[in-house]
């Protein structure tokens, strides 16, 4: 059994240990069927990685020629964009969303921040641009893909450290976001416990199984055996 005395152990195991998978199928035997971000949402380079703390962002469509309305917030560029980015803390994911998918969300200077900030890394309900600078910064970034659209003139951050909700699934402050090349879920932070313990219980599992198979055992004796597959 896997113990931890803190986020920063916790976070480096889950990345060298756990996959998205294994952690979806204990959340379906918990009864938390619905934790999967959108299948969109894809690492923007095969290897990334991320696992943190959920610092939600809410973004919103604006217009630049309706800056000089009633919201104060509205006037400012990027409305609480540079305020959301410098509170970020150590291990926590910016996760943004609540804009149309008609331009990027993350870019190479926001990561180069995050990076500097010890944050664990950036997923987006949307698009991400600057590939290239973010790739070699080595930053795990999660989007739908790269679209160079700026956000400056079409999208304001309204508020952050709220709750948020991708496509119905519910993201709370300090929830855990893990993602990998296969998917990115979230988990909540009252059963983060359980559903670790019994994760990596699962994973080992998975290996022990894996070698059975390769050894020629077949799949149903290995499964009556294991009762994992």
């Amino acid at each position: 059994m896997f113990t931890w005395q803190n986020d920063r152990e916790l976070f480096a195991m889950m990345k060298g240990e756990l996959y998205s998978a294994v952690i979806g199928d204990i959340l379906d035997k918990m009864g938390r069927l619905h934790q999967f971000l959108p299948w969109r949402i894809q690492p923007i380079e095969q290897n990334m990685v991320v696992a943190g703390r959920a610092m939600p962002v809410l973004e919103a469509d604006a217009f630049e020629e309706l800056s000089a309305g009633q919201n104060p917030i509205m006037q400012k560029p990027f409305g609480l964009m540079l305020e959301a980015l410098d509170d970020l803390k150590e291990n926590e994911v910016y996760i943004c969303t609540g804009t149309s998918p008609t331009y990027a969300l993350v870019g190479e200077l926001m990561c180069t921040r995050m990076q500097i900030l010890g944050t664990a890394g950036a997923v987006v309900n949307g698009f991400h641009r600057d590939t290239k600078g973010i790739l070699a910064l080595g930053f795990p970034c999660f989007s739908y893909g790269r679209y160079a659209q700026d956000q400056a003139p079409r999208g304001k951050v309204i508020d952050y450290r709220v709750p948020i909700e991708i496509e119905g699934v519910r993201v709370n402050p300090g929830d855990i976001v893990f993602g990998d090349l296969d998917g990115t879920l979230v988990i909540p932070r009252d059963i983060e416990k359980e559903v670790i313990e019994r994760a990596y219980q699962k994973a080992t599992g998975e290996k022990t199984v894996a070698e059975a198979i390769r050894g020629g055992m077949s799949a149903k004796a290995s499964f009556e055996k294991h009762g994992i597959m």
